[in-house]
């Protein structure tokens, strides 16, 4: 049976129970065999980083971004390539060039990163800005990454033209890749980017539905990019469909993990840290897991949840019930559960410092702090 289709209540218990032994709220604990901070891994080789591991195969990687973003137009120009500025960590491309590199191995022991495959990683960074840049025209937000949005320089149309630009630079690139397939699973991130918005436009007055919603919505905002980008890369190095899906799995637990931490953070972090406000989400009205979980033991909560946090107070009052449950511990344990299955899907592929680099980022997914 599927995570969705569990009744919120049975998710609830089933993962109280599965936890209930658990002491560290924001470690995760697995046993996997010769996986340790210190990085000696499976295979016997070491590396001390999966992000300098993956980097290996990523130099150049924003100048070769620019390089796409060709336009004849300044402004538009200086806006598209404004998030690009190599500040951030790329850990969408750096998970994708360790999955190429952990199918290459295991389908002939190819230790190279094809060119289309690089192209993917880059072509996954580019659609995830686009996202960012169309994301922050919706939410009026005013700073990410610790600087003003495209939106608040520019202006909204502007903005929401620029995210367009990158987004056909990104679809031109996958077209020269020339493979039906990999355009096929790509251009599914995309439907899944906007299919995803609408579900977080929209509420559930049911509580077993709300959650089904939260998860579905996570998944199609977050987690389809790398679950689709992981499968792809897959595609161009291996034939073998069952590869193609544990790539898929991986890309997709990893992905959902990744965006529970995410609101967690929003509760437990500080803007400094985050580079954006903390509470941005109950601001625009969203019921992410901690307040989902945070309802269960505050009834009170769903009047505001209904109409979405719009009334005077709400946000404070609904910040103030979240951190008084248990709804942080409880979507902490959801991200290990989910960071678990990543982590019993890729152990399937042949042992390689790449594979053991992914499991290891499973790890960091849910300990990071911004």
């Amino acid at each position: 049976i599927s995570i969705l289709q569990m009744s919120y209540f049975n998710l609830v218990k089933s993962i109280t129970s599965a936890f209930r032994n658990v002491c560290s709220v924001s470690r995760f604990h697995h046993t996997t065999p010769g996986v340790c901070c210190c990085g000696k891994t499976q295979s016997g080789e070491k590396y001390t980083d999966p992000f300098k591991l993956g980097w290996r195969d990523l130099k150049g990687l924003y100048e070769d971004i620019k390089k796409e973003l060709l336009t004849s137009t300044a402004e538009l120009k200086e806006m598209s390539e404004y998030y690009f500025d190599g500040k951030g960590k790329a850990f969408r491309p750096v998970i994708v060039v360790l999955m190429a590199r952990a199918c290459n191995i295991h389908h002939n022991n190819s230790r190279d990163v094809q060119a289309s495959q690089r192209a993917i990683a880059l072509i996954a960074e580019m659609i995830h800005t686009a996202s960012l840049v169309h994301d922050d025209v919706i939410d009026d937000a005013t700073s990410r990454r610790g600087k003003h949005t495209v939106n608040k320089i520019w202006g909204e149309k502007k903005a929401v033209l620029a995210g367009d630009l990158i987004l056909s630079a990104a679809s031109i690139a996958l077209a020269r890749i020339g493979n039906t397939t990999v355009i096929s699973i790509l251009t599914q991130v995309i439907e899944d980017l906007v299919r995803g918005e609408f579900l977080q436009l929209g509420s559930k007055e049911d509580e077993n539905e709300r959650f089904a919603h939260y998860l579905e919505k996570t998944f199609k905002k977050t987690a389809s990019l790398i679950a689709n980008s992981c499968k792809a890369v897959s595609v161009l190095g291996c034939p073998d469909p069952a590869v193609h899906e544990i790539a898929y799995q991986y890309g997709r637990n990893v992905g959902i993990a990744f965006q529970l931490v995410d609101d967690v953070l929003d509760f437990t972090s500080g803007s400094e840290e985050m580079g954006k406000p903390t509470s941005a989400d109950l601001k625009l009205g969203l019921a992410t897991g901690p307040v989902l979980f945070a309802c269960r033991q505050f009834p009170d909560m769903n009047a505001m949840i209904m109409r979405r946090f719009s009334s005077p107070g709400d946000v404070d009052r609904a910040r103030q019930y979240v951190l008084q449950s248990d709804g942080v511990q409880q979507t902490t344990y959801l991200a290990q559960q989910y960071c678990h299955r990543a982590v019993r899907e890729i152990s399937k592929l042949r042992p390689s410092p790449e594979r053991d680099a992914l499991i290891q980022l499973s790890e960091i997914v849910l300990t990071r702090e911004k």
